[in-house]
């Protein structure tokens, strides 16, 4: 399987998770941590309103489920997938943790830290920095996005 067809796998299974955000009343973000091999070592969902916490970005569970398989912070040689791009405080907690590569469905022009509105991830005034592949299957990211968001008008 070529990378292209495996970066587009691991966002249909963020975006499986987004599905599992939206049916609980969350914000459709659902993010998985590869290893380097490509096999999936952490995976989160929004939980910021079932948890009451503004930090429960599917990204940082993620990275935090990651962090516990391998016993380290540091997870370089790893990629993160995100059904949207992932916002400030996401990515400086990717660059934190030294994540090599952040793979993408959405941009997200409102909020989105990865190259939309900002791009902290390759910031070259920053110690490290991390690849970005974005838009990849970025239709159905957006219509997950927007169907969610319109049932709530």
């Amino acid at each position: 399987m070529n990378p292209d067809a495996r970066d587009a796998e691991a966002v249909g299974r963020a975006l499986e998770l987004a599905a599992e955000a939206a049916a609980a009343g969350e914000v459709p973000v659902g993010a998985l941590v590869l290893d380097a091999r490509g096999a999936v070592i952490g995976e989160g969902r929004n939980r910021r309103e079932a948890d009451h916490d503004p930090s429960a970005h599917a990204e940082i569970l993620a990275m935090r489920q990651a962090a516990r398989a391998v016993g380290s912070w540091n997870l370089a040689g790893c990629t993160l997938v995100v059904s949207l791009e992932p916002c400030v405080m996401c990515a400086g907690a990717l660059l934190q943790a030294h994540i090599s590569r952040v793979v993408f469905g959405a941009w997200d022009e409102k909020a989105g830290a990865a190259g939309s509105l900002y791009d902290v991830v390759r910031d070259r005034r920053l110690p490290y920095r991390a690849e970005v592949v974005g838009g990849v299957r970025a239709t159905e990211a957006q219509d997950q996005l927007r169907a969610f968001f319109e049932a709530r008008r």
